[in-house]
């Protein structure tokens, strides 16, 4: 199997069961959905008075906020490497 290739991957997050499909490896994914599950727990006891869908939406808002971090750090190392050969 290519690593390009999708495959389906079972799961259990915040207790219940999920088949995902993904390009990424059993590892890949795996590592993903432990991450998750740590987060949401970490969300439960902090905040336990809060459902189910507002902990996911939390974690959801603070993956796509951390993407935009390193986006931004990305662009700006491409921009200051661009700046720095233009100058040699």
């Amino acid at each position: 199997m290519s690593k390009d290739e999708k495959r389906r991957f079972k799961t259990t997050i915040g207790g219940k069961n999920y088949t995902l499909v993904g390009k990424g490896s059993d590892e890949h994914l795996q590592a993903v959905s432990d991450l998750l599950n740590e987060q949401l727990k970490k969300l439960r006891q902090l905040m336990p008075n809060i459902s189910d869908e507002q902990r996911s939406i939390l974690v959801a808002f603070n993956a796509i906020s951390k993407q935009f971090e390193l986006e931004e750090q990305l662009t700006k190392r491409q921009s200051q490497s661009a700046q720095s050969q233009e100058s040699e």
